[in-house]
């Protein structure tokens, strides 16, 4: 129990500098960052590959969008 609670607070005190670092780098501009990496540095390399699955994404979901139409129009069949 003690580890515990002594682990809960590294865990609340990281997160309270990660929060207070965060706000004080305002300035910080990650995709310049990125940009800046060597071609084949993997950070650069997955953040092309999420942009990429994002637009994917959108794209299915347009068309998925574009297939939902009313049911209410076709005709019911009845089982004989």
């Amino acid at each position: 129990m003690k580890r515990l609670l002594i682990g809960a607070g590294f865990v609340a005190g990281g997160a309270f500098l990660a929060k207070r670092y965060a706000t004080s780098c305002r300035g910080f501009d990650f995709e310049k960052m990125i940009e800046r990496m060597p071609e084949d540095a993997p950070p650069k390399w997955m953040y092309r590959n999420i942009s990429a699955i994002r637009e994917n994404t959108d794209q299915i979901r347009e068309l998925l969008e574009g297939e939902r139409r009313p049911v209410a129009s076709e005709p019911t069949r009845t089982a004989a």
